[in-house]
């Protein structure tokens, strides 16, 4: 049986994993979210005392010590780090943070991209980050680049940051998002780059609603389902 494997790349704060998550709710497909399990492999340095940007070799040198696992409880997708959920302590700021200096070590990529296909191979499934189409699904039939204005996606982020309790200053978050994108595009183990066949789709003037009636229009397409729909 042929898996359907979608990849949703783009920069940080372009909505891909709520959009992926509504989605995959959806057509019944598995959500793989490759950004918390960056997030995870922080949250390890982190509470081991590792400075990640200074001390990388000794994040290296304990990846075999670090277990990353994917579970779904009611359809909610929550991370594991060595046996605990970390799904809420992943989303705090240093986690945020400390992803970007993880995902730019070659050998964490390696880690976790075996476990990225090995999840692919086995189930219909929506994966977003950076290097999805580029680098960990490449033969995935849906590829679609996702993207928004730093403004739009600053905007975005500090509305979530408020949900969260946790207020912010835009100018603040817009210079976090250029960092990170600046990050993502110049590492020089699979950048953020559009792969050459994925779909841009640029939601900078789409609600919520609309990115997701968008994305699931071109999974359609892709998939020869759309007919069936209409």
């Amino acid at each position: 049986m042929e898996y359907i494997n979608v990849a949703l790349d783009g920069p940080a704060g372009a909505g891909k994993s709520s959009i992926a998550k509504s989605l995959a709710e959806e057509l019944g497909y598995i959500y793989i979210d490759t950004g918390a399990m960056y997030r995870s492999i922080a949250v390890y340095a982190i509470e081991s005392g590792i400075d990640i940007k200074n001390q990388r070799n000794l994040l290296i040198n304990s990846l075999d010590n670090i277990n990353v696992d994917i579970k779904y409880k009611d359809g909610t997708q929550h991370i594991f780090l060595n046996g605990n959920d970390v799904s809420e302590r992943i989303r705090e700021a240093d986690a945020t943070k400390g992803s970007s200096d993880v995902a730019v070590i070659p050998e964490v990529r390696l880690k976790l991209v075996a476990l990225q296909r090995s999840l692919a191979a086995g189930a219909n499934v929506i994966m977003d980050g950076r290097d999805i189409a580029t680098h960990v699904l490449p033969d995935a039939q849906v590829k679609i680049y996702l993207t928004a204005s730093v403004e739009e996606r600053a905007a975005r982020r500090l509305r979530q940051m408020r949900e969260r309790g946790t207020d912010g200053d835009i100018k603040s978050v817009e210079e976090d998002i250029r960092l990170r994108d600046k990050q993502d595009s110049e590492r020089e183990f699979a950048p953020l780059r559009r792969a050459e066949d994925a779909v841009l789709l640029d939601t900078s003037d789409m609600n919520f609603e609309e990115s997701v009636a968008a994305v699931k229009k071109i999974i359609l397409e892709k998939t020869g389902e759309l007919d069936h729909v209409l």
